[in-house]
């Protein structure tokens, strides 16, 4: 019976993406992203817990990201399709270390944290302007509604 390794978050970026180019010109990309969950404890208090995931992205979108073409800084409100690694590492010290990390395979910016946010075509966000003060929508009223609703 084969398995399934997925995951899909929704959160925020705490940092800048980091790239790595290895001596054949690969990149790779790593970020963290914050996921947070609200919640009501025994008291009725609102408790907020956050965690925070390593991401790492490879191949085609590291290259994307590296040369700009996807545009992510920290804070960005991202959601994240990948699955989970589990590798372990020796550090300076000469200690066997665990690390937990997302290999991410789609990542999609769905807000961004700084002013102007870019749409998927390149072209600056604006949003919508109020409606001027004293403005009236037409055809409010129910009148010549023909809806079958």
């Amino acid at each position: 019976m084969a398995g399934l390794n997925k995951v899909i978050l929704i959160g925020r970026l705490g940092r800048n993406p980091e790239v790595y180019t290895s001596e054949n010109g690969n990149k790779r990309i790593t970020v963290s992203l914050a996921t947070s969950e609200r919640y009501r404890d025994k008291e009725d208090n609102w408790q907020e817990q956050t965690e925070w995931h390593n991401l790492v992205a490879i191949g085609n979108l590291a290259n994307d990201i590296a040369e700009g073409r996807r545009n992510y800084a920290k804070g960005d409100l991202m959601y994240v399709e990948g699955k989970i690694r589990y590798r372990q590492y020796t550090n300076q010290n000469g200690v066997l270390c665990n690390i937990t990390e997302i290999l991410a395979d789609r990542m999609m910016q769905l807000a961004s944290a700084r002013p102007t946010m870019q749409s998927t075509y390149g072209q600056p966000y604006t949003p919508a302007p109020e409606p001027a003060p004293g403005y009236t929508p037409q055809n409010t009223t129910d009148e010549g509604n023909d809806l079958p609703f």
